[in-house]
């Protein structure tokens, strides 16, 4: 499904070559001149939004803050788009809740960059917030929220990443996961981290699991699965 952007700036010119260049790279685009009409496009629930400061009407600030206090829109990442250079403009974007600031004349390739690295660090705390807080298999209890490693009412220690890992794969038995989306999700694709270091913490993981280090399961050539053990 394509990602949907809502693209807002009183200068028309600029809409049209952004929208052409974020058509072609698949995205769908939304469009919008000023403030007001870009809060009712708001209903037709974009993922990202590339917002102009310098608006009649009512300007991006502005927006931007009533976006953020729309139920369901609290995390929709946000870019501005400015002819602004100030320093304090900037932080003061990023303190009402912008997620990204791209100054004006704007780069294509830059800007389409700047939308799918947000667009992938939305995807990712979606997919960390979806997680179970709580998850019960077989002998093994994980609180996500105490950060506690239950199995057969021993406690296991696990440094961060173990635990992320073990969460994750656990969240979801039966399901395989790629080595690429356990780096994505857990490290986030910002980081580089090698796929082997996935292997070396699983190792690290079956250790401590013992006699049950079987509840995760390789699959060769892809990844990861967690198996329901009794």
């Amino acid at each position: 499904m394509k990602a949907k952007i809502l693209l807002v700036d009183d200068e028309q010119d600029i809409v049209e070559f952004l929208d052409y260049n974020l058509t072609k790279e698949g995205f769908e685009v939304i469009s919008a001149y000023d403030g007001e009409t870009a809060l009712k496009r708001m209903d037709l629930k974009p993922d990202l939004v590339i917002l102009d400061i310098m608006m009649p009407k009512m300007d991006g600030y502005e927006v931007c803050v009533k976006i953020r206090e729309m139920n369901g829109f609290e995390s929709v990442p946000i870019i501005f788009l400015t002819a602004k250079s100030n320093e304090l403009d900037e932080v003061h974007g990023l303190n009402i809740g912008a997620d990204d600031y791209i100054q004006k004349p704007v780069s294509p390739n830059k800007l389409l960059a700047r939308v799918k690295a947000n667009l992938r660090k939305s995807s990712q705390s979606e997919n960390r917030s979806q997680l179970k807080r709580r998850i019960e298999i077989g002998p093994l209890k994980i609180d996500r929220d105490k950060y506690t490693v239950v199995l057969h009412k021993e406690n296991l220690i696990f440094p961060k990443k173990e635990f992320e890992i073990l969460s994750y794969l656990a969240s979801q038995p039966g399901k395989v996961f790629p080595r690429e989306k356990i780096l994505g999700d857990v490290w986030g694709n910002d980081v580089y981290v090698v796929e082997r270091t996935i292997d070396v913490h699983v190792r690290k993981i079956r250790e401590k699991l013992g006699d049950f280090s079987e509840m995760i399961e390789t699959v060769k050539g892809v990844g990861y699965r967690f198996k329901n053990i009794e």
